[in-house]
């Protein structure tokens, strides 16, 4: 049986929060299609003034960034590169900001060709 993971073969760096780097990524099986590197923060967003080098390297280096999490819309929404957002809309600001409700699970994406917004 496959799974989600079996569907990428096209990842090639999963950043995590520094601490989380074994638990969640590997029980997950993201270690099986992607290199692992640390963000060097643990924030609980990319604030990218936190990170370590490496991180900030690969992520200027990458095409378009997939980010999972409230956080990571807070720390990376106004980036200038290609990047999607998966995340619940935890509060007021957020979900106004996104013009969804409050609690709604949302896709949304900036600086793509297209724009999404998906909410459920």
């Amino acid at each position: 049986m496959k799974t989600y993971l079996d569907c990428f073969p096209c990842f090639v760096d999963q950043a995590l929060k520094a601490g989380r780097l074994v638990t969640d990524a590997v029980a997950s099986g993201l270690h099986r299609v992607a290199e692992l590197i640390s963000s060097g923060s643990t924030a609980p967003g990319a604030v990218l003034r936190l990170c370590n080098d490496e991180f900030i390297e690969r992520s200027e280096q990458a095409e378009m960034i997939i980010s999972k999490g409230q956080g990571n819309y807070e720390a990376l929404s106004n980036v200038e590169k290609k990047v999607f957002f998966l995340l619940k809309a935890k509060c007021k600001m957020i979900s106004k900001n996104l013009g969804v409700n409050q609690k709604d699970i949302v896709f949304y994406s900036i600086n793509a060709d297209r724009k999404y917004q998906l909410r459920g």
